[in-house]
């Protein structure tokens, strides 16, 4: 049975990322800083605990990448996938965005990233692993006050593309960029909320709707799977056609 590492598991795009990764027969390791998310998800998946390891963990410190590694190593023998899932974000203007912050978001994003990575890889190797790296359509396009985290999106890219070329054959390494993804009802109780969609919301995607946290899931499995080994490399654009849509107003 393989077993994946899944970073920020315990909301949004991991918990849906997770719940496909145990239907289709992985042991997951769920590595989660917010300790009310891991909570709720120890309760959500007590029937699965069998095929779980609930791991507390900051990705923008070294030393909880390092002990965390170590601890699903050691519960579940092997580790088969890396999901680098883990990110924040804080908009504010330029003038008001304040170096600690800019760093907070970079040591969480693409920091944590790289030593996720690092720190996996030794594991990895000795399973012909693969490497999922979550960017975003933010790479490419903006909405105001987000220099952060776009820039640690665009980091992500040139992450991916650096890690495949070195840590080839034995690691594939590719990243996912989603677009307009509506993750409202999947944060922790206190956050959680049901956003209500316009029809414009949806019909200005040439796909004709918005994005589900099952779209992205769906592209995980697909890339970690072991007969998609000649796709290394590579960013894999999920946002239903809109950075392929001119918009003029």
């Amino acid at each position: 049975m393989k077993t994946a590492i899944i970073t920020g598991g315990g909301q949004g795009i991991g918990r849906v990322a997770t719940q496909y990764l145990l239907t289709h027969g992985y042991r997951v390791a769920i590595w989660e800083s917010d300790t009310d998310a891991l909570a709720e998800l120890r309760e959500a998946f007590k029937a699965s605990s069998a095929q779980i390891q609930f791991v507390s963990c900051d990705v923008s410190s070294e030393a909880n990448i390092r002990k965390a590694v170590e601890q699903t190593a050691s519960h579940f023998g092997q580790i088969d996938a890396l999901i680098n899932n883990a990110a924040i974000m804080i908009e504010k203007p330029l003038d008001k965005l304040t170096l600690d912050e800019w760093n907070r978001v970079i040591g969480t994003n693409l920091t944590g990233a790289f030593l996720c990575s690092k720190h996996a890889a030794p594991y990895l190797a000795a399973q012909k692993g693969s490497i999922i790296n979550m960017a975003s359509t933010r790479a490419f396009q903006s909405e105001p006050d987000t220099f952060a985290y776009s820039a640690s999106k665009g980091g992500i890219l040139a992450l991916t593309h650096s890690l495949a070329i070195s840590l080839g054959p034995d690691i594939r390494v590719n990243a996912i960029s989603p677009g307009w993804i509506d993750v409202s009802a999947l944060k922790k109780k206190a956050k959680a909320k049901t956003d209500e969609l316009r029809p414009e919301d949806h019909a200005q995607h040439p796909a004709g709707r918005v994005g589900q946290a099952d779209d992205i899931a769906r592209m995980i499995l697909f890339l970690i799977a072991p007969e998609n080994s000649f796709i290394t490399g590579q960013n894999f654009v999920v946002d239903g056609g809109m950075t392929r849509k001119m918009i003029y107003v």
